[in-house]
């Protein structure tokens, strides 16, 4: 009997493709979050928003999908509307208003049940100025969607970003936040 269970765990075993493996479909953004983590004079605060549009290119593997994702700069909020006013002049939203992630590549590492471990490559787009970006995090892939979370450290000076420090300098903007992302493309997930 115990031969006849490992040989039927085995056979599933072998029978379930790896994440990284399997083909990717075209999907349009269902849905999804970007925040970014900052700290100031005044203590720690997020900035968030869910307006994303964005489209997936599937593949046959992982490692082949591309797409973009795209957000209305404006659409952040931090829930103080001085500190909004000052992100808005810093990030000079008349000019340009959007940011924006454009996927070159993926590299698939770890499978986790049914995640693997990923690091995005690919380039963001913030006030005008476009960067070489690599975002390590998670996906999750089903028939008909794909999923990823993941966060990076950026310096928000590399963008060209000013404007960190208000009233002479008394309270200040750190120049390092946390950006996290949390996308879902196609059917739910």
């Amino acid at each position: 009997m115990r031969l006849l269970v490992a040989l039927i765990v085995a056979t599933l075993l072998t029978a379930v493709a790896p994440v990284s493996a399997q083909v990717v479909p075209d999907a349009p953004l269902a849905h999804g979050t970007l925040a970014f983590d900052g700290k100031g004079t005044l203590g720690g605060f997020t900035g968030v928003t869910t307006t994303l549009t964005g489209q997936l290119i599937g593949a046959n593997t992982l490692s082949g999908a591309r797409g973009w994702v795209e957000v209305p700069a404006k659409s952040l909020s931090t829930n103080n509307g001085h500190r909004d006013n000052d992100m808005a002049g810093s990030l000079e939203l008349a000019k340009y208003p959007d940011i924006r992630f454009d996927l070159d590549s993926v590299a698939p590492g770890e499978q986790h049940g049914d995640s693997t471990t990923v690091t995005l490559s690919g380039w963001f787009t913030i006030h005008g100025q476009k960067r070489a970006a690599r975002v390590p995090g998670w996906a999750w892939l089903t028939a008909t969607s794909v999923r990823f979370r993941g966060a990076l450290p950026m310096n928000v000076k590399d963008y060209g970003v000013g404007g960190l420090s208000k009233m002479f300098g008394v309270l200040k903007m750190n120049e390092m936040i946390t950006v996290r992302i949390d996308v879902a493309f196609g059917g739910e997930r």
